[in-house]
This record gives structure tokens, C-alpha cells and sequence, in this order.
């Protein structure tokens, strides 16, 4: 009995012992240095995550070499300009008024190759070129300081931001056409750099009357050709009770819609003051997508689908 006891006493000590053990761990993880890392464990987030393009960065207004800029924060910026070099790791590059972080299509108006980088900085501050990019941007573009260069504003998927925000390159952009590549050269100003976005009003529907209008004259045949050829009657637009159509863009010229409905092979239709070409009617969305994306690479890049039933 008496090695019973003893037994008996021994076990109850162990278990004594093993609750105050317990106990004191628990202490340090709710007040010590445990607690603080699971805290922050708790608390963390990826550094490369999506957060990590907020707060966007504006700034103030400010100069350089005697011109001045307003920094905005402007969602369907295009201009076409000139390259600065710059500094920085990956794909990245520095704007006069874009905010940072935002993402940019860049096209090199030499051959048409266009990439997705990411704006960080603000600059170029010792010229007054369109864009300074990263040496890897500019190996990605096959670009060098002074290429000429059309810089859109887009909103690339989050796979594609995350790849950039850690300094790692996305696939190349589709390449934008010749054609179109020497309508924007025309556009070029002598220095600093010229929107493709002037003052035409959109109402209703969204008109694009910059890019869209010039392309259509690059695909026009010469004057003197035109009218000595017997000018084909316009299709009338096809009546549409339901589905999808693609409008490439609205202009107010009669001609000019004709010329870039017979490039798209679309119709046309006019509305108020203004003529709209579209493609279609297409019976399903994926249709309309595929017309959308021909539509675009034609350089129409306002381009939208719109539901007809």
C-alpha cells in the first residue's frame, strides 16, 4: 500500500507540474514575444499583393526645364512622344502626370512592339520627354533614349500587376500594325509630346475620332483612283433585334466612316451628327469578343461591344 501511496503522490506531482508549464507558455504567447509574432503572422499580407497598388501617388504641380505639368490622375491618358532612359529594376518607368503606381502600354513607333510596364516615379525631371523607362524596359521594347513611343494608360489583369510589381516581365503585347504605326509618326510633335484624345464630344455613345479617323485615312485609296472608280452603294446596316455588335467608332464625317467600315468590313449608321460603324450582329458574346479583338488590333482601341436585345 505504502508503494501505492508513493506512486499515487508521483503521478500527481508530474501532473502538477505539466499544468504549470502550460500555464506559463500561455502567459508568455498572450504578453511576451509570442504573442507579437503571432500577431504580425496574423496581420501580414504578401508585400507583392494587390494592395500594393494603393494608395495611387498624384503630387503637386511643378516644372521642368520651363514647362510645366499637373500631375492627374487621368484613366484613358494617350499620347504619343519620345523615350528618356532611366534607372530602376524591372519593367518599370517614370511620368510627368501619370499617378504611381499605374500601368502603361508602351509601343515603340519604330516597329510597332508594344509592352506592359509599370509607372513608380515621377519624371523624366531633366527633360521634357513623354517617358523614361527602366534598361530593362527598354531591352524588353528594343527601344533607346529618343524612340518615339505611343504610352496608353490600361488596367492589365492582377496576374500581370503582380508580375511587374516584382520586377518580373509579362509577355509582349500584340504588335501594333505598320499602318497604324505611321499615322501615329504623324502625330509626333517636335518636342515633348501630343495627345491622341482631342476634344470631340461623346453624348451618347463613346466617339473616337483621333486614331480611328486617321487609320481609316491610310486605308483610303488615292484621290485621283476614288473618283475615277464607280463608288460601291454602302450596305444598309443590317436591322438587329437581338445580340451583340461591336462599335469601332463614330465619326463625323460620312466618308471617313465609309472608308473604315470598308476596312473592318462593318456597316455603318448614323446617329444625330454622327456616323457609327460597327461589326455584326453577332449571335453570342465570344463572337463579338473574337470582332472585338480584330477591331482593336486595326488600332479602333475604344472599341466596344454592345448588347442589342
Amino acid at each position: 500500500m505504502r508503494f501505492h501511496g508513493d506512486d499515487r503522490a508521483s503521478r500527481l506531482k508530474q501532473a502538477f507540474l505539466l499544468l504549470a508549464g502550460s500555464a506559463a507558455l500561455a502567459s508568455c504567447s498572450a504578453s511576451g514575444r509570442g504573442g507579437e509574432g503571432l500577431e504580425t503572422a496574423a496581420n501580414a499580407s504578401p508585400a507583392n499583393g494587390p494592395q500594393a497598388d494603393y494608395p495611387l501617388v498624384v503630387g503637386e504641380p511643378y516644372a521642368v526645364d520651363g514647362t510645366s505639368y499637373t500631375p492627374a490622375d487621368v484613366l484613358n491618358y494617350d499620347q504619343v512622344g519620345y523615350l528618356a532612359g532611366g534607372t530602376g529594376a524591372g519593367i518599370m518607368g517614370a511620368h510627368h502626370t501619370l499617378p504611381f503606381p499605374s500601368y502603361v502600354e508602351v509601343t515603340s513607333l519604330e516597329t510597332g512592339r508594344t509592352i506592359l510596364a509599370r509607372i513608380e516615379a515621377r519624371g523624366p525631371m531633366d527633360t521634357t520627354h513623354l517617358l523614361a523607362l527602366s534598361p530593362a524596359a527598354m531591352e524588353q521594347l528594343g527601344a533607346s533614349a529618343e524612340t518615339p513611343v505611343r504610352v496608353r494608360r490600361v488596367n492589365p489583369p492582377e496576374e500581370q500587376r503582380r508580375l511587374l510589381r516584382e520586377d518580373l516581365p509579362v509577355p509582349l503585347r500584340m504588335d501594333t500594325p505598320m499602318q497604324l504605326v505611321e499615322v501615329l509618326r504623324r502625330r509626333l510633335p517636335e518636342v515633348g509630346s501630343a495627345s491622341l484624345r482631342v476634344g470631340v464630344p461623346a453624348p451618347a455613345d463613346p466617339v473616337s475620332e483621333t486614331v480611328a479617323e486617321a487609320f481609316a485615312e491610310v486605308t483610303a485609296e488615292p484621290a485621283e483612283v476614288a473618283e475615277a472608280a464607280p463608288k460601291p452603294a454602302q450596305a444598309p446596316a443590317p436591322e438587329i433585334t437581338a445580340g451583340f455588335v461591336v462599335q469601332a467608332a463614330a465619326f463625323s464625317s460620312a466618308a471617313n466612316a465609309d472608308r473604315a467600315a470598308a476596312a473592318l468590313g462593318g456597316t455603318v449608321s448614323q446617329s444625330g451628327r454622327f456616323y457609327r460603324v460597327r461589326t455584326g450582329p453577332f449571335a453570342t458574346r465570344d463572337e463579338a469578343e473574337a470582332s472585338l479583338a480584330n477591331v482593336q488590333a486595326a488600332g479602333y482601341s475604344d472599341a466596344r461591344i454592345y448588347s442589342t436585345g
